[in-house]
């Protein structure tokens, strides 16, 4: 079966490496944190799957578990989840009988997999190995007509022979112009010396400010004094990093798009503020910025936390994420790298699949557009 795999956003989590993927309920996240490390590491679906019984059968009720194989495809369901396979033998549908452990199927010549966990939305996101908020999965070819974004490789086409240039003619030397007299200099007025600008005032906007240079992090106060404090940050210049030029305030294409674990989809065509309330005072009001608020019961997520815009320059083309010195950080976890704290006022570029957690169950799953 084709590797090639997506996704509707949703509230399970989806646990994907090379060989197995695991498909979780949300309520079970420290098991997906354990299992990341080990299926990231390569393990095959005998370790995932002992990994998943270590804390008891009795407190996993829904689970799904697919193992890639080469020749043969492993599909382990128990409780909510159900999943219709299409095979060279034909389809069949995979789901527990209720008073059983699971149901376990081993299936030659799949073509495709659809694993409904939550609702019947439209897998038209890209899954990549590593962490996604799900409601379907489908692995394999697709089963609708859509065709799904994937990069275009393009060759060189040789170069066609070129003819023997044709020779040059000889120059034909022309005759000299008659020399023209040059005008009589204009008198040059006086200089008028040119105005002192006032300073600019406190809380000045970026379109406004004399010097174009982004604010400081402190334009970004955490306003209602309900953040959990964490560990203190030294103030720092927010983007752009001297020398990179900073993106139009609208691009015409969106780089990417941002799964939110609340079920939200944004297209990043331009900067995307993430808070607990955020603030978008440096705009201008045709300019104005994607605002997306995210719920933190516990209080760990800023007001202004986390700023995704386009790139530029170097980045040209992608997302890049800055942390806004918020109270408890940011951590990235690019498909392949160890995951890392976001440094406050640092631009990061994102590459599709990688996962922004800002705390209190919030994260961010950055696709392709």
């Amino acid at each position: 079966m084709s590797t090639e795999a997506r996704f509707a956003a949703g509230d399970w989590y989806a646990v994907v490496g090379e060989q197995v993927t695991v498909l979780l309920p949300g309520s079970q996240r420290e098991r997906v944190a354990a299992l990341w490390d080990l299926v990231d590491a390569g393990a095959g679906p005998d370790a995932a799957l002992d990994a998943l019984l270590a804390g008891g059968l009795s407190s996993l009720e829904h689970f799904a578990l697919v193992a890639h194989g080469d020749d043969a495809t492993r599909l382990i369901v128990r409780g909510a989840p159900s999943a219709t396979v299409t095979a060279t033998a034909g389809d069949s549908i995979v789901s527990a009988v209720p008073g059983t452990a699971w149901a376990e199927r081993l299936v030659t010549g799949v073509t495709s997999l659809r694993i409904t966990l939550t609702g019947d939305g439209t897998a038209d996101h890209v899954l990549t190995p590593g962490i996604a908020r799900v409601s379907v999965v489908e692995l394999g070819t697709p089963t609708t007509t859509e065709a799904v974004d994937a990069p275009v490789a393009t060759s060189r086409p040789d170069p066609e022979p070129q003819a023997d240039p044709e020779p040059t003619p000889s120059p034909v030397a022309e005759p000299t112009p008659e020399p023209v007299p040059e005008p009589a200099p204009e008198p040059v007025p006086e200089p008028v010396p040119a105005p002192v600008a006032a300073p600019a005032p406190v809380g000045l906007g970026l379109e406004d400010a004399p010097t174009g240079e982004t604010p400081t992090v402190d334009d970004w106060p955490d306003r209602d004094g309900q953040t959990r404090a964490g560990a203190p940050v030294p103030e720092f210049a927010r983007p752009p990093i001297p020398g990179q030029e900073l993106a139009p305030e609208v691009v015409s294409q969106p780089v990417a798009s941002l799964v939110f674990s609340t079920g939200d989809v944004v297209s990043v065509d331009r900067t995307v503020l993430v808070g607990r309330a955020p603030e978008a005072r440096r705009f201008s009001s045709q300019d104005q910025p994607h605002v997306v608020t995210v719920p933190s019961p516990h209080q760990e997520i800023s007001s202004t936390h986390l700023e995704i815009r386009p790139g530029a320059g170097a980045d040209h083309g992608s997302a890049i994420a800055t942390d806004l010195g918020s109270t408890n950080g940011t951590v990235l976890a690019q498909p392949g790298l160890e995951p890392e704290e976001l440094k406050p006022g640092i631009a990061v570029s994102l590459i599709p699949g990688a996962v922004l957690d800002l705390g209190d169950g919030v994260t961010i799953q950055v696709t392709n557009p």
